[in-house]
């Protein structure tokens, strides 16, 4: 049975209940459109574009891809998808989009789960081909997924997942640098903004929900790290990595920043500090700034247009933006991605319901990427649940 049809017989549509946001409605198409064209057709896993590529290799590993054959999605992406239903399931708070979960992504999501290499966590492709990199931002990712899902439902299994990938995101932690996280537990080679920001947004979670101090100080700590030794002092921005041979990459992308956002406002809820908030209203600030540009849709409105990025890292971004809105209430930064995303749904989207990483719509994408489009049912998601 193709998943389209699953997805009709369990009912997600109507998640909707009486809300007819165009948003939660484009979530919701567009979560359709991944289920029916990307699955691999075995247990529960998706394939990492579509088309299909037969020889595709991964450029985001630390090490060259090695998979010859059989290829289904690296674990990223992957987990992509389950950050997009669980955004259904915060926006909609149905149990159909529960059992999306529970019948369909997180056993998927169990083929990447290794327990052969101490501390237990998901590795970057499927346990059965083996050993491949385990990557400390790919597990803080999927983390703070199974925080929130301990959150929205209250299962003490989600928060025990949760806390247990945190175990493996500890053992990435040394004092060369002073202090940080590795990105890759097999290549040492840099700390980076992607493993020790989201860390320190994991860290605030998890103090949320538990009320255990040292989750406080440690997401306090691995802040202030990133800060210290990422944060670009003319824009406050931030780089992308710092080798251990003290050398900065740097390169900004919007997520990194995002999680720095994030991280500063859930700073200012968790300890009344007034200078967490303006922190995080000036990152806020300067990323529309530094990461968007005035574009003119086909209606003739001037936008500001996200440019040269990439669609996770901008859904990663606009949890900032969420978590700034819940302190402030300055609905300045969720109507900009507002307009991104009515653009994007009406000039960069495909016959196959499919979208392309040029958010003007003017190059597609030959092969489209499963994390381009679940990065986007998150967004929308998101947004049908703040606005």
């Amino acid at each position: 049975m193709k998943w389209y049809f699953l997805f009709l017989i369990i009912g997600l549509f109507g998640c909707a209940g009486n809300n007819t946001s165009d948003n939660l409605v484009r979530a919701e198409k567009s979560l359709t459109q991944i289920l029916d064209h990307y699955p691999a057709g075995r247990n529960n896993l998706f394939n990492e574009y579509y088309p299909y590529k037969h020889e595709d290799q991964a450029t985001y590993l630390a090490d060259t891809d090695s998979v010859k054959e059989n290829r289904v999605a690296y674990l990223w992406p992957t987990s992509g998808v389950l950050s997009a239903v669980n955004a259904l399931l915060h926006a909609t708070e149905k149990e159909e989009c529960l059992s999306l979960l529970e019948q369909k992504i997180l056993p998927g999501l169990k083929n990447y789960f290794d327990t052969t290499r101490s501390p237990a966590c998901y590795q970057s492709y499927i346990s059965s081909d083996g050993h491949s990199d385990r990557f400390y931002d790919d597990n803080i990712w999927l983390a703070i997924d199974f925080c929130d899902l301990y959150r929205m439902t209250g299962d003490e299994d989600y928060l025990k997942s949760s806390e247990q990938l945190w175990d493996f995101v500890m053992s990435g932690w040394d004092e060369k640098l002073g202090g940080g996280i590795y990105w890759c537990e097999q290549k040492k080679q840099s700390k980076n903004s992607c493993s020790n920001a989201p860390a320190s947004v994991l860290a605030l979670k998890l103090f949320e929900v538990t009320n255990d101090s040292s989750y406080l100080k440690q997401g306090v700590e691995m802040y202030e790290w990133t800060q210290n030794n990422l944060q670009d002092k003319n824009d406050l921005l931030y780089f992308d990595n710092i080798g251990l041979d003290g050398k900065v990459d740097h390169r900004k992308f919007t997520y990194n920043s995002g999680q720095m956002l994030q991280a500063s406002a859930l700073l200012y809820k968790h300890t009344n500090d007034k200078k967490y908030l303006i922190e995080a209203q000036n990152i806020a600030a300067s990323a529309i700034s530094y990461f968007t540009k005035d574009f003119t849709t086909e209606s003739g409105q001037i936008i500001r247009l996200f440019k040269n990025t990439d669609n996770w890292f901008n859904a990663v971004l606009f949890r900032g933006y969420i978590e700034l809105y819940l302190l402030d209430k300055n609905p300045k930064y969720l109507n900009i991605f507002q307009q991104n995303m009515n653009q994007i749904w009406t000039a960069a989207r495909d016959e196959n319901g499919l979208f392309s990483k040029d958010w003007s719509g003017k190059n597609e994408d030959e092969y489209k990427w499963l994390l381009d489009q679940a990065s986007l049912v998150e967004i929308w998601a998101n947004l049908a649940a703040t606005l």
